[in-house]
């Protein structure tokens, strides 16, 4: 399949294939299209086997337009969207191998549905030590 015509709308990249259907992927997977401006995202080119944005260094292959999580989990959506969030230093304090969350993150793996909870506890857990820190120090006088 080779997409023939692509536009955006939203949070998602839309593109029509020579088979005439319409596909879609989540502007979540391409951060820098995402963030890009109108001038941007017009200036791409078709090539072989996918479109390029000389722009911004950004390449979409004909062939992630078919696959099947063109929109991210919730998981890997917060991953995404949480860049400040440290994958390696995570997994320490969760206890979960931070190769097997790059894993589920990336799409590489998909982990289980205990595995999404207990992922999510140790996101919240994170939440609740943050939501307790005070940095006021209290006066000696």
């Amino acid at each position: 399949m080779e997409i023939k015509e692509i536009w955006f709308e939203g949070e998602f990249l839309f593109g029509r294939g020579d088979d005439n259907i319409v596909y879609k992927q989540s502007l979540l997977w391409y951060p820098e299209l995402l963030e890009a401006s109108e001038e941007q995202r017009v200036d791409y080119r078709f090539g072989f086997e996918g479109i390029h944005w000389p722009m911004l260094g950004v390449d979409v292959s004909f062939e992630s337009f078919e696959y099947d999580d063109a929109i991210p989990t919730p998981l890997q959506a917060f991953f995404m969207n949480h860049k400040e969030i440290n994958i390696s230093g995570f997994g320490k304090v969760s206890g979960i191998n931070p190769t097997l969350i790059r894993d589920y993150v990336n799409g590489f793996k998909k982990p289980s549905a205990k595995r999404v909870l207990e992922i999510q506890e140790a996101v919240q857990n994170l939440g609740k030590v943050y939501s307790e820190v005070d940095f006021r120090t209290s006066d000696p006088d």
